[in-house]
């Protein structure tokens, strides 16, 4: 196994409302220098909302279809958002439900956490499923752009295979439920 290099400093560059950039200064294991950009995140949580039973041959799933700027449009993904302070992944995952779609889970499961992009970033995403989901009232805010749909898993997947689902907590997610919790 190799080595790791080893932390001389670290200076804050930026802290905004979402993230903080920070400059790590490292010492390769060769003894040269080198500076890397790290994104510093809080969090998040995210969650696959299954209307039906899901043991049902083909479970059928609420989506979100979300404008996203830096992806240059609509996306289609689940309800997710960031953890806030003092706030645990589950409780995340059932606000953040109810916030983009309305729907408030009777059951909700950890499925898994993921590293987003971890040569750049520290966030970890927590995976969850939720069930027994009572539909209400949306509470977005006021810079979110959201519509719903219902799909079944199957049409999930083959968005995902098709290059229409790219989101990669959602890609994830639709997986792992399709993979290890489903065992399709």
């Amino acid at each position: 196994m190799p080595s790791a290099p080893t932390p001389l400093s670290s200076t804050r560059a930026y802290t905004g409302r979402v993230i903080a950039v920070d400059v790590e200064t490292l010492r390769t294991p060769a003894g040269a220098t080198i500076d890397l950009e790290i994104i510093r995140h809080k969090g998040a949580a995210a969650v696959v909302p299954v209307l039906s039973p899901l043991d049902s041959d083909d479970p059928t799933l609420l989506l979100i279809h979300q404008f996203r700027h830096a992806a240059g449009g609509f996306i289609w993904e689940i309800p997710a958002g960031v953890l806030g302070d003092g706030e645990s992944p589950e409780e995340c995952a059932r606000r953040e439900l109810k916030e983009e779609t309305g729907a408030e889970a009777g059951s909700i499961q950890r499925l898994t956490t993921i590293l987003t992009t971890p040569g750049f970033t520290d966030e970890r995403i927590h995976l969850f499923v939720a069930t027994d989901l009572k539909i209400g009232e949306p509470q977005r805010e006021h810079d979110e752009f959201i519509e719903t749909g219902t799909m079944p898993l199957s049409r999930c997947l083959a968005m995902i295979r098709d290059g229409e689902i790219q989101d990669g907590k959602t890609v994830a997610a639709l997986l792992y439920l399709a993979g290890f919790t489903l065992g399709l």
